[in-house]
């Protein structure tokens, strides 16, 4: 494995514990507060924040640059229409019962929206994964995980890969957007963590196929290959990254919410953002 010693550049500062960076068709970046209710958008260099209550977790940005979320406190996904300021919430239960936590979420390439819910499965495997169908409909395509957490879609769309926090490991498996199927899934990468609370976070593909995941309580992000082999670690010199996304434009490169001095970071990357939904 080798180390990445590029210049770490900082975004944002005196942030609430940011999540979840993604990039609307604007070009603007935004990201959430989880401890300051607010989902915040870094545009031509000025910080903007919108509140909206709870805590916000993950984001992804639909094709018409509606802002989806999670919200762990309200325990539902929430949709916020920049333009209007109007949020609403899409969906708060699965088949009659609360969801649990909402952590992360993304589209696939034909808009699902598949989301993980840990819940409380720090100790127990009771963390599940759904999908959030074109329909309106929802069902889960994977229980009984410790702390399923950040989660990615391979560029053609056809592998979806979580990462289980509190084992450490990044599952993957072929996905199948006409079924809403997640089949064949297995442990993919042991990808490490800290000796305490933590692991793998929130992740991004990279145009040439290789995951980099923020690996939270370890001051890193690390590269995983196509084989699923840890080749390169960032160091950042602050210690819980929660998660990262590619610039769609290459601008900004690889950008980072970093939970400890609540920053959003940048890294050069020869990499653009792969755009999926």
């Amino acid at each position: 494995m080798t180390l990445n010693n590029n210049k770490i550049n900082i975004l944002s500062s005196n942030l609430s514990f940011p999540e979840g960076p993604a990039f609307a068709p604007d070009g603007s970046l935004w990201a959430v507060e989880l401890k300051g209710e607010c989902l915040i958008q870094l545009k031509e260099g000025q910080l903007i924040r919108h509140h909206v209550s709870g805590n916000p977790n993950g984001i992804a940005i639909d094709s018409q640059g509606r802002i989806w979320f999670c919200d762990a406190k309200k325990n539902a996904i929430r949709r916020f229409d920049p333009r209007t300021q109007i949020d609403v919430i899409v969906i708060n239960e699965i088949d009659g019962v609360e969801l649990k936590n909402p952590n992360d979420l993304a589209f696939d390439a034909v808009g699902n929206l598949v989301f993980t819910c840990p819940g409380n499965s720090r100790q127990e495997p009771t963390g599940y994964v759904c999908v959030l169908k074109t329909d309106g409909t929802i069902k889960k395509i994977s229980t009984g995980k410790y702390f399923p957490n950040g989660l990615a879609f391979s560029a053609d769309g056809k592998s979806l890969v979580i990462a289980e926090t509190y084992k450490h490991r990044l599952w993957k498996g072929e996905w199948d957007s006409k079924k809403c199927e997640w089949k064949n899934s297995k442990i993919w990468c042991d990808i490490g963590g800290p000796d305490g609370p933590g692991g793998p976070d929130g992740m991004a593909f990279a145009e040439n196929g290789d995951l980099y995941v923020a690996v939270y309580g370890t001051a890193s992000v690390r590269v995983v290959s196509p084989n699923g082999t840890v080749i390169k670690q960032i160091n950042l010199g602050s210690q819980n990254p929660t998660n990262c996304a590619f610039d769609p434009s290459g601008k900004l490169g690889l950008v980072i919410t970093e939970a400890e001095k609540g920053q959003i970071l940048s890294v050069n990357s020869e990499y653009k953002g792969i755009i999926n939904g």
